[in-house]
């Protein structure tokens, strides 16, 4: 059929198409004809081609209207790729409410929510045995929970409660929220799960497996894009009421969606890497507040992120009362590496364990109990020094951090180049002294501490997921500590001064964390258990752990923060680019009222640059980096600033590289 006889469809002829550009001044949907051909398949939702500026893009269609505003001559949709509707309308909201909070494009936003197409997975046969009803689970457990009973009530009579759910130490968190996931799915209301990793996702799969079976399905990129694809088109098409999964999980499209959990949100796990850099957590609150669905932010921990959504009033505390607390919570014991006790300690000075911890630990071995050694890093001694000026040790390729092997050997971090010829940049030594010590150094260390017991060593490449119960040494890098049955009888956190003495925003926070982790592995203090933190009693993130006290200690760092003028007390972007590229895009930016700029200064160590960058340096100038602050009761402002910037940008045809990052996970 040629283009002058086609014939437009009788019934809303105009198709509303948002084109995949991923351009900001582009970013909007435009109007297409639809002929009678592509009538019953150009459907809101469904993936098309359309011709924009001479050239054939992929697009969605977002609605369906029986005339455009537009005063010109409409070109014809090209041809539906495809009838599935993927993009649903709630779907498409949350993309376009998520592109406005992060000042990115809608386009983007899709990219991350919506799976590329496999067309024979779309055409397999969808079946249509009705799924098994889903019994009320026992709902014991959580009734330790103060207000449990109105969040319950709420959410299964079809309203939007929002709770940040405090886990008590050694609670069986998956299970849990399994079933709070079938509570919701007896109610006829679909659940979306985000957990940070894979070894998350498999403990919350094995927990929903006996309450849901196939109502539940998991999403995840080592599943394969096939794989993938076929269980985010279960959800879609309403054979799947609950998905677990990571990141992108929170977009998955569940049907009457009736609660959307994010356990342990500030695991950096959870940072998107791909613009414009969504975290799952604000995601679940858009979608909660767009969709009406109940919220639940749960860890041991808490983030400030969490905490200011409490002290706002748009959520409330779900709380176990202290005498619960106490009860459940591993005895804690705080011992300072400088105390005399330590320096004067034979076993401090070979293990680095002082004797309060080595009786502790011998105590558990002793009783037939596994023990856990947490150590901040890997290897066996993962960062080295000149012995004479204490200057690090870096590698002459690539200038990334020297490590010792256990064979006494030096090889690089970053680029595994051997170094045989040790010489010190700055005074010429030729001797090398440990600055940390690893896992492996340390379980070598422990192994002659605890002649006869066996040591099991978890962290990098090699991690364990369980270990059998009775006399054992576990040492464990941070996150990958194994599950034991019945707790651990003693746990030991060494080298604390790792965690707390970076030069990180979230350093603190980070370290309660994963202090937190480690202490709800431990058997309650009643039954013995007990959590050794060679660390100065008095520090706050020691406190915490001590009290067991993370939503006050979220508090305390909220008011730090505020008083700094730090997110989340603040709406903060960051711009990232070359010098004279951000120069020139800051200056372009009107700030709200309240707005400041803060730089630039050099990119903090460890954030990657932005796309393109060293293509572009030698022009753009160093890479730099530039803080915008408003209040935030005007972050909406100031995303629609920095968003009319890039359009201004865009329009001059500036190509040098930039990034703009909402709240970065790292500041400086």
């Amino acid at each position: 059929m040629v283009k002058g006889a086609r014939e437009r469809a009788a019934v809303n002829p105009v198709a509303r198409v948002l084109p995949m550009l991923g351009l900001t001044h582009l970013d909007r949907p435009f109007d297409y004809l639809v002929d009678v051909e592509q009538d019953a398949d150009a459907q809101p939702g469904v993936r098309v081609r359309v011709r924009f500026a001479g050239r054939l893009i992929d697009g969605f269609v977002l609605e369906r209207i029986s005339a455009s505003e537009h005063p010109g001559k409409l070109g014809w949709l090209d041809r539906v790729v495809s009838p599935e509707e993927v993009l649903s309308p709630a779907l498409a909201a949350l993309c376009r409410a998520v592109a406005d909070r992060y000042a990115g494009t809608m386009s983007d936003v899709i990219r991350l929510a919506v799976p590329p197409r496999h067309a024979k997975t779309e055409a397999e046969a969808v079946s249509i045995v009705p799924l098994p009803p889903v019994p009320e689970p026992d709902l014991s457990a959580w009734q330790h929970y103060s207000g449990f009973g109105g969040f319950c009530g709420a959410m299964t009579s079809g309203a939007a409660p929002r709770a940040v759910w405090q886990a008590l130490p050694g609670e069986d968190w998956p299970t849990r929220l399994a079933e709070l996931a079938a509570t919701a799915v007896a109610a006829g209301r679909g659940v979306v799960i985000v957990v940070p990793d894979q070894r998350d996702l498999d403990k919350m799969e094995s927990a929903c497996a006996p309450l849901l079976g196939e109502r539940a399905v998991t999403l995840a990129a080592g599943l394969g894009p096939t794989a993938r694809y076929r269980r985010w088109l279960a959800a879609s098409r309403g054979r799947a009421d609950v998905v677990l999964g990571t990141r992108s999980a929170s977009f998955a499209p569940v049907r009457n969606l009736g609660l959307v959990v994010v356990w342990d949100d500030g695991d950096d796990s959870l940072d998107e890497p791909r613009s414009p850099y969504p975290h799952p957590r604000e995601v679940a609150a858009l979608r909660s507040h767009g969709e009406q669905a109940a919220l639940v932010i749960g860890g041991f921990a808490r983030s400030a992120e969490a905490q200011v959504l409490v002290e706002a009033g748009w959520a409330h505390d779900l709380l176990a009362p202290r005498a619960v607390i106490r009860d459940r919570a591993p005895r804690v014991v705080a011992l300072s590496g400088e105390d005399a006790s330590v320096a004067h300690d034979p076993m401090a000075r070979s293990a680095r364990i002082p004797a309060v911890a080595f009786k502790a630990a011998r105590s558990a071995l002793d009783d037939d109990r596994p023990v856990l050694f947490s150590v901040p890093r890997r290897g066996y001694i993962p960062s080295v020094a000149c012995e004479r000026c204490r200057t690090h040790a870096r590698c002459r390729a690539c200038h990334g951090p020297l490590q010792m092997e256990a064979n006494g050997s030096l090889s690089c971090r970053w680029c595994g180049r051997a170094e045989r010829n040790f010489n010190c940049v700055a005074c010429g030594g030729t001797r090398i002294r440990a600055l940390s010590t690893g896992a492996g150094r340390t379980a070598e260390e422990l192994g002659r501490a605890f002649a006869g017991v066996p040591v099991t060593t978890s962290g990098g490449a090699n991690i364990v997921d369980e270990v059998r119960p009775g006399a054992r040494v576990v040492v464990a890098t941070p996150g990958a500590e194994p599950a034991v049955p019945d707790g651990y009888g003693a746990a030991v956190i060494l080298d604390t001064w790792a965690y707390l003495d970076r030069e990180d925003l979230r350093a603190n926070e980070t370290a309660v964390r994963r202090w937190l982790a480690i202490a709800a592995l431990v058997r309650a203090g009643s039954s013995g258990g007990s959590l050794i933190i060679v660390a100065d009693a008095g520090l706050p993130a020691v406190q915490a752990v001590i009290r067991w006290d993370p939503a006050g200690f979220a508090s305390t760092e909220l008011e730090q923060r505020a008083a700094l003028g730090f997110p989340p007390a603040v709406t903060m972007a960051a711009v990232d680019g070359g010098e004279r590229t951000i120069a020139a895009f800051v200056d372009s930016v009107r700030l709200p009222s309240s707005g400041t700029a803060l730089g630039p200064v050099p990119l903090p160590q460890g954030v990657r640059a932005p796309a393109g960058s060293s293509d572009a340096a030698r022009d753009a100038g160093p890479l730099m980096r530039v803080l915008l602050r408003v209040d935030r009761g005007q972050g909406k402002e100031l995303t629609r600033a920095l968003a009319a910037a890039q359009i201004l940008r865009n329009a001059h045809h500036d190509t040098g590289p930039i990034r703009v990052q909402i709240d970065p996970p790292t500041i400086g």
